[in-house]
């Protein structure tokens, strides 16, 4: 796992590791007695903190700058969220014409007006008043608002420059100067002289964000260096303490500043900590190391200590680091640096501070499913961490200089008491926040004690992510800063003791952020991952692994629980051919035949069991994968050369579908249900995702009351075996689940020929998905579901508002992650030209450190293609791309690779997507440059591809989100993210058109689609015989103009707010009923039926529950243009059934049979309030050549099984997406499903992901209160 031995800790540092994720309630408890004062003591804080609020509220100044202005626009009001999101954007995008969009997007919906004059600010009236002056030239009336890009347009032709651009950027630099100090260091010293003469001084800190590329690495050590020599030339010789000092963030002076590049750290970044600090020394002025995310603490306290002990730094105090009081390790740490500081003979500067990046730490947590958080849940506990903390400092002035880095009176108050009459200490506060706080604290009259102002340099552009920051931490409502102008709320409140209020209460964690395990609530258990920075899970996993290295695992057919025996064929490790990993014996013939015999027994008992005994063996299976998860990693990694990280997160897939499709099968299948399980159901499972797909299909199909053949991916069945025998081992008979490994062409054709298979579920490409579903056309009677999952041509598309940096970050895991063999990885990145050139740019020098290697070290990136075959196809790709396109880099792989099929990294520029022929499955990126103006005729081009996977979307403008996200037909859309990754019951994953069949995998109506109506006896004789209509092959007659316009009409109705489309649909129920034909008439309730029923999923989207800062919503949709094929002896009620169903699901429909009172439909449809041309009435004819080859998305027919049969052939033969049929034939068929599940027949689904902290910062869980 390391490339060299971890230094061992010493115990002092194990507290700390100990304490990483430690039991919140221990923890506050542990911090409350430290951190008590006696009574009299308590009442004095008390007393002075009521003091020094009430002279804030008095002072004029504190009435002015950003305290006032955060007060106004808090976090919980919409208008303070807008300014946020405009402010940070804005000061990026380069082109007039996206900002203005970008300004529109945002104004319309906010009311400044009620903000004026609110505040005796002249800073917040200045701001509101650019802000509102912005907005109301952009109000006009009710047709503008209608059409705003229209009124824009207009506006901007009026003016050369539009006068919205210039008054908001007005806004944004009065708000720009009140947080930055200046763009220079002269620029920050000249402005500091008033300051420092009453008392203050300064640490600066050069603005800018982590590095990517080695590139912005250099660059930002260039000018931490250039600071130093300013600040060191201002200081004169004053000293660390009286002279202004510097911040150093690490993660901008390398770009692989993370636990898995230890060793890179350690010998590249630390030197360069070390070059800064002496520069530091020289001057004799404070160097501050900044605290960053929790992950990098303990790798941070190595660097930081490394070059603290270094003996080159004696004779100098000004070596310092901040120190997070919200984690739960900051007492720990603390201990640690005074152990050091006395080790080493020199005192250390130490910032205490609450700690900036809380929304991002509790997201992480919830996402990877760690075990709980490394911070507290609560403000008031992260207050006691602060006094506890502080008390350790001032009793170690032997060891620390101590700076307290507050807004808080009570903290303030406190440290003053406990500090007593020694005063070698100081304050410290933001730059334009705290202000009148602070003047007490400085005055030579009052406290005299020092305050050091931590000021931000840089320019506008650099401003953003520490200007979301400072919003988020202060304009929270929990947020002192935010209270202390608040006049309405009582001074008693604010200054309320965090200590008596932690220990008054009987929880300590906060009621509303739910541990990461509880993340899903009482129904479901979130699936356990573990924390590859911990290196307390990280040494025992390196343990266990290790015995792995050397096991090898056996795989061979299993049928009815027992082995098969046979003569194995060997194994092997992609990223070593060389290494054995085990041996597979192959199914023949007759144990398919075997196989099948079985499992038809075994579905009798296995859908006789009661759902509940079904759901529990699953919950069995969840449980007993995490208890084997290390070898599932190990085995993920030797098998599929797969990553740690990779692996974790197989696992944790597959114990999520165990746990949700338990719960599904409990609310399906309840006492009563008209649902039961199919029969046999056959899985064919791809080898990308060995563990996860496997039983992902497995368990569902099994959830359901199938018995289940399996064929896994011929290069990964061990890994099929081994969850094989836990699926046993969980209490599934044997007789339902019968495992066939061995190659696809052969076990997989002789299986889904088979008459006696229900159904297959299948995961791989689009072609082999054609070929299993005109086999199973072939037999005779009802249609056979095929639930196909197949590939994408997966694109993401930036504009000019996105962040760059972020872009960057997500399109290299989207791409590169599992070296791009995954179904939803990206493969077109569309760029608006206005950033292509910075975009890339930043996009090679990212790649540039990516590490391809032996996925058996965790500094690796990407591990090795799954074999040589595929390592041709992706050679070749390259070949060709590098002739008819341009390489913008291919990484290089490290020399361990010579012995495994290893593909590098690619990345090309293409003119368009036409250059790409189909999907390639594999580490290699497209970038293609778009203008704004043509985004519209991108959406097109990725729309004619007929794929529709995965999409990911970066912009800052709701607009252009809502267009993309609804134009492209895709299942997955990702905004402002990476776009891998779906989680189980979160967002559910699949595609439409040429990706997949539906329904979604990990979604709720996927067990669903693998269940039939429980049979009723004297039904239609399934294996009806062939009658002499079988239909000739006709050509499609409607011209493709008229399919157009029906897709137009369809975007339409779809677009409709949907209680409006379910009245216009009751409305049209009404106009069957008066239409005096005994036809409409007969069938016009299940219009009104189907209209209420899609009050329920289809009106609104399904909000999925899901981690903080981030919205996961589930959309049902029409398909496009629905053909319903009509027998001529269809009863009329069962054809309005599908008509009702089709349209409320969302889609246009083309009704063909050659009854008479069909042709009656389109009118009234028109009459009722629906779109033009949404429902047309053709002849049978006419519709037999729709189903050949129309543009239609789907089929439904009411007619007997023999005709079914025919059209089922018949659809069988098209090119393109596989359409299913929906057969209404009178058999156990679609036409007996109950009303909600045959609407979702008519459906599609997508699921559409915003990554709501985008802006960086979390404002639900920020403005969230704690009762």
């Amino acid at each position: 796992m390391f490339r060299a031995e971890l230094p061992q800790p010493n115990d002092i540092r194990q507290q700390i590791r100990d304490a990483y994720r430690a039991d919140e309630e221990a923890a506050v408890e542990r911090l409350i007695e430290k951190a008590r004062l006696s009574p009299e003591q308590t009442a004095r804080v008390q007393s002075r903190a009521y003091q020094l609020v009430a002279n804030v509220r008095k002072a004029d100044n504190g009435k002015s700058g950003i305290d006032a202005l955060l007060h106004e626009y808090e976090l919980s009001s919409k208008e303070g969220v807008i300014l946020m999101c405009l402010a940070e954007a804005l000061l990026r995008v380069p082109d007039a014409v996206t900002a203005d969009k970008l300004i529109q997007d945002k104004l319309f919906d906010a009311d400044w007006q009620s903000h004026l004059g609110h505040s005796d600010s002249f800073f917040v009236n200045a701001s509101t008043w650019g802000l509102m002056l912005t907005g109301k030239v952009i109000k006009f009336g009710k047709a503008e608002k209608a059409d705003p890009g229209r009124l824009l347009k207009r506006m901007i032709a009026r003016s050369g420059e539009p006068v919205i651009r210039k008054a908001f950027n007005q806004a944004m630099r009065i708000m720009g100067r009140q947080f930055v100090m200046g763009r220079t260091i002269d620029e920050a010293a000249e402005r500091a002289k008033a300051n420092e003469e009453k008392g203050y001084r300064y640490s600066y800190d050069m603005l800018g964000e982590a590095a990517r590329t080695m590139e912005d690495a250099d660059r930002y050590y260039k000018a931490y260096e250039d600071a130093i020599n300013d600040i060191g030339r201002v200081a004169n010789g004053r000293g660390p303490i009286d002279s202004p000092g510097i911040s150093v963030k690490l993660s901008a002076i390398h770009p692989r500043y993370d636990f898995a590049n230890y060793d890179r750290v350690m010998n590249e970044l630390t030197p360069r900590l070390k070059q800064l600090a002496l520069l530091a020394k020289k001057y004799d002025i404070g160097f501050t190391v900044d605290a960053e995310e929790a992950n990098r603490l303990d790798l941070s306290l190595d660097v930081i200590g490394a070059v603290f002990a270094d003996p080159e730094l004696d004779g100098w105090e000004g070596y310092g680091l901040a120190v997070q009081a919200y984690q739960k390790r900051a007492y720990y740490v603390l201990e640690w640096l005074a152990d050091l500081s006395v080790k080493v003979g020199r005192k250390m500067m130490v910032r205490l501070v609450k700690g900036a990046y809380w929304d991002t730490e509790v997201k992480f947590s919830q996402e990877n499913g760690f075990e709980g958080y490394p911070c507290f849940t609560r403000k008031a506990s992260t207050d006691v961490s602060y006094l506890a903390c502080a008390k350790l400092m001032l009793s170690r002035r032997d060891a620390f200089y101590c700076q307290f880095a507050s807004h808080n009176a009570h903290t303030v108050a406190s440290i003053l008491e406990m500090a007593g009459n020694d005063r070698t200490f100081e304050f410290q506060r933001l730059h334009g926040m705290g202000e009148a706080l602070y003047e007490q604290i400085v005055d030579k009259d009052g406290e005299n004690v020092p305050c050091r102002v931590y000021a931000p340099v840089g320019t506008h552009e650099d401003l953003l992510a520490y200007l979301v920051r400072r919003l988020l931490e202060n304009g929270a409502n929990t947020s002192f800063v935010n209270r202390i102008q608040d006049e309405q709320l009582p001074i008693e409140e604010m200054i309320a003791d965090p200590i008596e209020k932690m220990a008054a209460l009987p929880r300590k964690t906060h009621p509303k952020i739910p541990a990461p395990v509880d993340l899903y609530g009482a129904g479901r258990v979130n699936s356990r991952g573990i924390d590859l920075t911990d290196t307390n899970k990280l040494l025992p996993l390196n343990a266990k692994l290790a015995e792995f290295q050397r096991k090898t695992w056996s795989a061979a057919p299993l049928i009815d629980g027992k082995l098969v025996a046979g003569t194995p064929i060997d194994v092997v490790n992609p990223a070593k051919l060389g290494e054995k990993v085990g041996d597979l014996v192959q199914a023949t013939e007759a144990d398919v035949d075997a196989a099948v015999a079985v499992a038809v027994k075994g579905y009798e008992i296995w859908n006789k069991t009661p759902a509940s005994e079904r759901a529990n063996a699953l919950r069995r299976l969840g449980d007993l994968l995490e208890d084997n998860m290390d070898e599932f990693i190990a085995l993920c990694q030797r098998e599929a050369g797969k990553l740690y990280s990779d692996g974790v997160a197989e696992v944790r897939e597959a114990v999520d579908f165990c746990r949700y499709y338990a719960n599904r099968a409990e609310e399906t299948f309840r006492e009563g249900t008209v649902l039961e399980g199919r029969g046999v159901f056959v899985c064919i499972s791809p080898w990308n995702f060995p563990l996860a797909i496997f039983l992902g299909q497995v368990t569902a199909a099994l959830a359901a009351g199938n018995a289940v053949i399996a064929k896994p991916a011929e290069q990964t069945s061990l890994v099929a075996a081994r969850a094989a025998e836990l699926i046993l081992e969980a209490g599934i008979p044997g007789a339902a689940f019968n495992l066939l490994p061995g190659p696809g062409r052969v076990i997989g054709n002789q299986l889904i020929n088979d008459p006696r298979i229900a159904g297959v579920a299948f995961t791989g490409s689009t072609e082999t998905a054609q070929v299993i579903n005109q086999a199973l056309a072939k037999r005779p009677g009802v249609p056979l579901p095929l639930i196909a999952e197949t590939g994408g041509q997966n694109a993401m598309i930036v504009d000019s508002t996105a962040l760059p940096e972020q872009v960057v970050q997500d399109a290299i895991i989207s791409g590169f992650q599992s070296a791009g063999q995954r179904c939803s990885a990206l493969r077109v990145l569309f760029v608006q030209e206005d950033i292509a050139d910075k975009l890339c740019h930043m996009l090679v020098g990212a790649m540039k450190e990516l590490r391809v290697g032996d996925p058996k070290f965790l500094d690796i990136d990407v591990g090795p293609v799954i074999d040589e075959k595929s390592r041709k196809t992706l050679e070749a790709h390259a070949e060709r791309m590098k002739k008819e396109a341009k390489l913008l880099h291919a990484c290089d792989v490290l020399p361990e690779c010579k012995d495994g099929t290893f593909f590098a990294p690619h990345c090309f520029e293409i003119p368009s997507l036409d250059v790409l022929e189909r999907e390639v499955f594999g580490p290699v990126v497209h970038v293609i440059r778009y203008k704004a103006r043509d985004l519209d005729k991108v959406l097109d081009q990725i729309n004619a591809s007929g794929y529709g996977l995965t999409m990911g979307i970066h912009s800052r403008i709701d607009g252009t989100v809502r267009q993309i996200s609804q134009k492209l037909r895709v299942g997955n859309c990702y905004v402002n993210r990476n776009m891998i990754g779906a989680v189980v019951g979160v967002q559910p994953f699949g595609g439409q058109g040429k990706s997949g069949t539906g329904p979604k995998a990990g979604g709720p109506h996927y067990v669903e689609r693998f269940a039939k109506p429980v049979a009723v006896t004297g039904n239609a004789d399934q294996e009806a015989g062939f009658d002499d209509r079988s239909p000739i092959i006709v050509k499609d007659v409607i011209p493709s103009d008229e399919y157009a316009a029906m897709l137009g009409a369809q975007e339409t109705w779809q677009a409709v707010d949907g209680n409006e489309r379910v009245r216009i649909l009751e409305k049209l129920a009404a106009k069957l009923t008066a239409s005096g034909k005994a036809e409409l008439v007969a069938g016009a309730h299940h219009i009104a039926n189907f209209a209420a029923v899609s009050e329920n999923g289809f009106v609104a989207p399904k909000r999925m529950p899901g981690p903080t800062g981030e919205t996961n919503d589930l959309y049902c949709l029409g398909r496009g243009v629905y053909l319903v094929q009509v027998d001529k002896n269809a009863e009329p009620v069962r054809v309005i059934r599908h008509l009702g169903a089709a349209l409320a699901a969302g889609n246009a429909v083309i009704l063909a049979g050659d009854q008479k009172w069909l042709g009656d439909i389109p009118a009234l449809v028109v009459d009722a309030g629906l779109p033009d041309k949404l429902v047309k009435s053709v002849g049978t004819n006419t519709g037999l050549g729709a189903m050949y080859d129309g543009a239609i998305a789907g089929v439904s027919c009411v007619a007997p099984l023999d005709r079914v049969t025919a059209f089922k052939q018949l659809l069988a033969k098209r090119d393109g997406a596989i359409l299913s049929l929906i057969s209404d034939s009178g058999a156990e068929d679609d036409g007996a499903l109950p009303d909600e599940a045959f609407l979702h027949r008519f459906a599609t689904e997508k699921t559409i992901t915003i990554n709501t902290t985008a802006a960086g910062g979390n404002a639900s869980l920020m403005s969230m209160d704690e009762n």
